[in-house]
């Protein structure tokens, strides 16, 4: 390219916090390498003058010391690097550099110039909260389980926990189009369950069925889904893409909130020293991904999270993202009744509250469980 050449270029840049895990001099070569591999992926000497060299590549905009083994780079990329796609995006964000070792993607700052090609969550928490007619207290939310059961006992569950006073009733995140409970039925049914319910009790609990298909079926079962009557959709980015799940969320024939399970993303978030922060996977791209409400794993359960990651997400979600909706955490797995007031003070109100197996062991009576539930948090 010609020195003297320019690219239709708007100046805007978008940030990126790095984690980088090695000794001061090895962290300054990871980060200078960030700024080409990430972008032009080619010799430094071959990069051509002009808007390239000065403007496509990435500029270390800040470097400092977390201590003697671990540094943070800030990152700034044009914003026309991203075409204005998700996909994309994530490419410029963590692309090739998430084969390698040592680095880990900690925030993302994003100017309203780029945050504009986003639609972000359709509901968000106020709209979510409007559905629900629910307007301070924490949400509760419970999984269809185990995964074996027939359409009419997962639709009698549906009813039970409706019937309780449960919010959201979500089918297990296992639970797809199997021959023992298939999707459309068992959509069908557990609609008709949960309508029955709301009609005795006067509340709007809504049953989000497991959307999460190959990618030729996703936006069928969606819309079938929301025709039945169906009051959400669960969907795993992880397995399907975040850009699926984005690609359903802004769809205007499927007007209902989406939930985002973490299947298959956990690997990128269990290595302190590379893959995807806790704050910026279930946060932050959830968020421009379109979920509503983003499930991860509890603190203190069978998972590894740590308070403190739980934490982070939780400021994931809420961060500001001009019209970027903050959206409500979902901390679930292995979550049992007895720790929902120790977790009423730690997150506050603006919560989904995900007990799945734990109103089973609690006692035999599903109902009763669900009321003991909704009276742990009524108040509020």
């Amino acid at each position: 390219m010609d020195a003297s050449s320019k690219l239709s270029l708007s100046g805007e840049r978008f940030h990126v916090g790095y984690r980088l895990h090695a000794r001061e001099a090895e962290a300054q070569a990871m980060a200078q390498h960030i700024c080409l591999e990430q972008t032009v992926e080619f010799p430094v000497d071959l990069v051509p003058a002009g808007d390239i060299r000065d403007n496509i590549v990435g500029h270390i905009e800040d470097f400092r010391r977390i201590n003697d083994d671990s540094y943070v780079a800030t990152i700034s990329f044009a914003i026309e690097t991203t075409g204005f796609e998700l996909p994309q995006l994530l490419n410029v964000v963590f692309g090739n550099i998430s084969i390698m070792p040592g680095i880990r993607v900690d925030q993302l700052e994003l100017p309203p110039a780029l945050l504009r090609a986003f639609a972000g969550p359709r509901f968000g928490r106020t709209g979510l909260r409007e559905r629900l007619g629910v307007a301070t207290r924490p949400l509760l939310c419970t999984a269809l389980k185990p995964m074996g059961l027939s359409v009419a006992e997962l639709a009698d569950q549906s009813y039970r926990f409706a019937l309780g006073g449960i919010d959201i009733i979500k089918d297990d995140h296992g639970l797809a189009n199997q021959g023992f409970a298939p999707y459309h039925e068992r959509v069908q049914a557990c609609v008709a369950a949960v309508e029955r319910a709301n009609h005795e009790t006067g509340q709007r609990c809504l049953y989000m069925p497991n959307v999460t298909a190959p990618a030729d079926l996703m936006l069928e079962r969606a819309l079938f889904a929301q025709q039945a009557g169906a009051g959400g959709l669960l969907i795993a980015p992880g397995l399907v893409g975040l850009d699926m799940m984005r690609q359903v969320a802004d769809d205007d024939r499927i007007n209902v909130p989406i939930l985002s399970h973490p299947a298959w993303q956990g690997s990128l978030v269990t290595n302190p020293n590379s893959g995807i922060s806790h704050y910026a996977l279930f946060g932050q791209l959830a968020r421009l991904a379109g979920a509503d409400g983003s499930i991860y794993p509890n603190y203190g359960g069978r998972f590894a999270f740590s308070r403190e990651d739980c934490v982070s997400i939780c400021a994931g979600t809420a961060v500001a993202m001009a019209h970027i909706k903050p959206i409500f955490p979902a901390p679930g797995g292995g979550m049992s009744l007895a720790r929902v007031p120790e977790m009423i003070e730690l997150y506050g109100r603006d919560i989904i509250f995900l007990v799945g197996g734990g109103l089973h062991t609690h006692g035999p009576d599903l109902v009763q469980n669900s009321r003991y539930f909704y009276q742990l948090v009524a108040a509020l």
